[in-house]
């Protein structure tokens, strides 16, 4: 006979910061995580504004809580999207493992008060790209999603056709979109543009997205010179490019948006502000009606002018749309994908008989661990 183990709880709450709209499990994946040896508490009301049921939740095995300090009160897990508020990290009995976005370089409050709780946090950013983690990476499933959802927000705030229609009044021409930084978000930025027929053109500095920008039927456009050569790290992010590239790429660049009718910028750097990739004078050379779309608006924006939860009407008469979590907007398909991964990454919390057991040393756990202990694990988060 098999061991009998207890089942550890895994608490689900409503997400308190703002405007965000996902939710950190399904019913879908509440049922698999009870499959595999959890046990799922869901406060109730978590998944409404993902359009996930309460109803729903218990079919699947969930047991529902009227409060969050009630789901996470006797949790040994709690799942979040993004890091929890302080009643929340209140609640949670000491050794608690918390599994959430995090932003730990930026939200260092938030991460000394679940260091301070004796809590064990896990930052889904850090989770690896190796191959057995692929699944468990929210950010190339959440940046699909942005990307997708960047090009449908600037098709509406652009107030034209996107794809060129042949009619007997005459041709409207198809609108020219410019994707600035080709990774996860990028290439299906580019996908979806293509699909609603624009001419789509797209720039990185790693040359390894050439190939793919132009197998999805857009033009690639970069200054290919030694350092463009080397500039992707082992890991697969950008690296910050030298001043004297920057300059020669803006050079290059700068004919090419004055004449674009979209731009889209995905640019991020891990732990670093947003570079800046569209500066004012380059916004100032667009056409009255163009949009831009900043993706990394959140981490101090790619758009000179850009502002968080606005939309910048420059003095041309172009449009700098600088939207949050876009992700979030598209909630459903964003929460189930993030809970897909997070159900991925609790099943390494058991060992190959299903007892609870953690390995802190598997590569996954390690990389992604950032408090234990009373302390914040990893140094470069502490300054």
């Amino acid at each position: 006979m098999k061991p009998v183990h207890r089942a550890p709880t895994i608490a689900v709450t409503k997400e308190r910061r703002a405007a965000e709209t996902r939710v950190a499990a399904t019913p879908e994946t509440v049922k698999k995580l009870i499959a595999s040896g959890f046990s799922v508490v869901v406060e109730a009301g978590s998944g409404t504004t993902a359009s996930f049921q309460d109803a729903d939740y218990a079919a699947a095995g969930a047991t529902l809580a009227k409060t969050a300090k009630e789901a996470i009160g006797k949790a040994d897990i709690l799942f979040k999207v993004r890091a929890p508020v302080d009643e929340e990290i209140a609640a949670l009995k000491a050794g608690a493992i918390v599994v959430a976005t995090l932003n730990p370089h930026q939200d260092k409050d938030a991460l000394q008060a679940l260091a301070a709780k004796n809590a064990t946090a896990f930052a889904m950013e850090f989770v690896p790209r190796i191959t057995r983690a692929q699944v468990m990476d929210v950010l190339s499933s959440q940046a699909n999603l942005a990307g997708y959802r960047a090009v449908i927000e600037a098709a509406e705030a652009y107030g034209k056709a996107i794809p060129m229609m042949m009619t007997a009044a005459g041709t409207v021409a198809a609108a020219k979109v410019f994707i600035m930084g080709v990774g996860v978000a990028g290439l299906q930025a580019i996908a979806t543009a293509r699909r609603l027929g624009a001419v789509v053109t797209a720039t990185d500095v790693r040359p390894a997205t050439k190939e793919q920008v132009e197998s999805l039927g857009a033009k690639f456009l970069a200054v290919e010179d030694e350092e463009f050569k080397n500039a992707q790290t082992a890991g697969g992010y950008a690296k910050e490019m030298s001043p004297e590239y920057q300059a020669k790429q803006a050079e290059l660049v700068s004919s090419h948006i004055a004449k674009q009718d979209i731009v889209i910028t995905t640019a991020l750097i891990p732990g670093r502000p947003a570079p800046k990739l569209v500066s004012a004078e380059q916004v100032a050379t667009m056409k009255p009606g163009s949009i831009l779309v900043d993706l990394a608006v959140e981490q101090g924006g790619n758009v000179v002018g850009a502002k968080l939860g606005e939309v910048a009407v420059t003095a041309n008469g172009a449009k700098i749309l600088g939207i949050p979590n876009l992700p979030g907007r598209v909630a459903a398909d964003a929460s189930a994908l993030y809970a897909r991964n997070l159900m991925a990454f609790a099943g390494l919390f058991l060992d190959k008989d299903g007892a609870f057991a953690p390995d802190y040393e598997d590569e996954i756990l390690k990389a992604a661990l950032v408090t234990q202990g009373g302390k914040i694990t990893r140094p470069e988060l502490t300054s």
